[in-house]
Parts: structure tokens; sequence; C-alpha cells
């Protein structure tokens, strides 16, 4: 197997037409901007340089999501900003979900995104038509998930159907002390539950919206009205698979989630470059 070439970020801004960024892991941590970051949206800001971040993020509408970067110190638009909870409202209304009776775990912005998409929110000990796993903030943690689960398998031994949705699919995220867990492995959690419940049943999984799905890829393709994308990330099983099954080429961080070591997994996703850092330019 060949090598990934490196690249640097100058290069890459050089080379394509419109410039994908994740979020949490290349630009901020849940504490401020990483390293290179403020430079990069600058620079891509003067230059006139399309530009948009795709983040499996579903807690913060747009423009609070840009306001919080811009405290950051990245004088960020929050036209930029593509998330996954946007998602929602598609999914809700090609479904005919709206006015269903929704659970949702993630705070208050999370809940914000379900009712506009025209869900209603309820507490997890009510019947519910959709569980939506946003976030791993906004509730407490084994009370919530204990009484979802009771619940869910009380509705589905009873015959009912439920929607289940997972905005955010990321199962890590880089923090400053090191990582944690999000959305995706909570809804793993459920998974695995209704599993081992009901073995012969594999239709009951979560539908994944964000990355590695196309719907952020191709809403940014949309606003750019280009297919002159590359795409930088941190993380192998999101945003450069997601990039790879989109048909665009991608770069992946070093230092953030993935290795580079991981790159070299059979069959696994492989980026077009590996970028060293966000700091160094030519």
């Amino acid at each position: 197997m060949a090598p990934i070439p490196n690249i640097r970020i100058d290069e890459l801004i050089e080379r394509y037409s419109v410039i994908l960024l994740d979020a949490y892991g290349v630009l901020v941590t849940n504490r401020g901007a990483l390293p290179g970051a403020a430079r990069l949206v600058e620079h891509l800001n003067r230059a006139g340089k399309p530009y948009y971040l795709l983040t499996n993020d579903a807690t913060k509408p747009p423009l609070i999501a840009a306001e919080r970067y811009q405290g950051f110190g990245l004088p960020i638009d929050s036209g930029r900003i593509i998330s996954s909870g946007a998602l929602l409202a598609g999914y809700f209304l090609e479904h005919g979900l709206r006015g269903s009776r929704c659970v949702v775990l993630g705070p208050e912005g999370s809940r914000h995104y379900v009712e506009q998409a025209g869900g209603h929110v309820v507490a997890p000990r009510e019947r519910f038509d959709v569980l939506v796993v946003a976030d791993q903030t906004g509730f407490s943690f084994l009370e919530t998930v204990d009484a979802t689960l009771t619940r869910l398998i009380a509705q589905i031994d009873g015959g009912e159907s439920v929607h289940l949705l997972l905005p955010n699919p990321d199962l890590i995220y880089p923090t400053p002390n090191g990582f944690g867990i999000t959305a995706g492995s909570i809804a793993m959690i459920f998974e695995i539950a209704l599993r081992l419940r009901y073995p012969d049943r594999p239709d009951l999984s979560f539908v994944a919206l964000g990355k590695p799905q196309p719907a952020l890829f191709a809403e940014a393709a949309r606003r750019s009205g280009s297919q002159d994308l590359v795409m930088i990330g941190d993380q192998l099983a999101t945003d450069i698979a997601g990039a790879s099954a989109f048909g665009i080429d991608s770069a992946l961080l070093v230092g953030g989630v993935s290795r580079p070591t991981n790159c070299a997994d059979a069959g696994g996703p492989r980026p077009t470059y590996l970028l060293c850092s966000l700091d160094t330019w030519a």
C-alpha cells in the first residue's frame, strides 16, 4: 500500500476551490481554539476563500455556535456552519414525524432542533414515537438511559414502532484532558441492549444523520456550487469515511482522535493526505 503524502494547509487552500472543516478536534475543543485555527480562519476570510464547518454537533443552532466560535477568537459567520442537528427537519418531514412525541437525549439546544423539526419533546418515562440521541450532555446519564430503555422495551414488547435517530454518530471526541464519549457511544448502548432482547430484530438500530452520511457534504456542495471540495478532519470513521463516500478528497489532521497508523487498516477509511498541523505554512 502506497504511503499517504503529507501536505501543508496553504497547499490545500491553493489546490481546492472549497475547504470543509470539522469543528471539534480540528478548530476547537470545549475550552477554546486549537493551535493554528485563528490564523487559518482569518486567512480564509481575508482571501474570500469559500469554506464551511461540517459538524456532527447537534446541540447549538448556527447562530449560537458562531457566537461561541467568535468568543474563541474565530471570526466564523453562522452561514458557514452546517450542523447535523439541522438535518432533523428534513428527516421528520420525509418520514411524516411532525407532531410526533420525542424523547431527546441532549441539552436544550438539541431539544430546540427537534422542536424546530416539528417534534413534541416528552419525558423518557412517557410514551414516545421517536428517540433522538443527540449528545452526551444535558441529562442525568444513568437515570435517563435506564428510564428510556425501560420505556422503549415496553413499547416494542407491545408491538409499537419507534424511530431511533442519531444526529451525531461520533463515538468519542477530544477534550483538553484527553477524550470523552459522545452520542454514538450512547446509541451503541441502546443497540446492544436491544440486540440482546430481540436477536431476530436487526431493524432495531439507529439511523445516523451526520458524518459519515452524505447529507452534510451534499449541503456544502449545494451552498458552494462546487464539487471541488476537500474535507479536513481528525476522525477516520466520520470525516474521512464520509468524504470518501461522497467522492471528494480529504486530509487527516494528525494529533486528533485517529492516528495515522490507523490508516493502514485493510479496508478502512484512507485519507488523501496527512496534515501535520494547521500551523505549518510555507
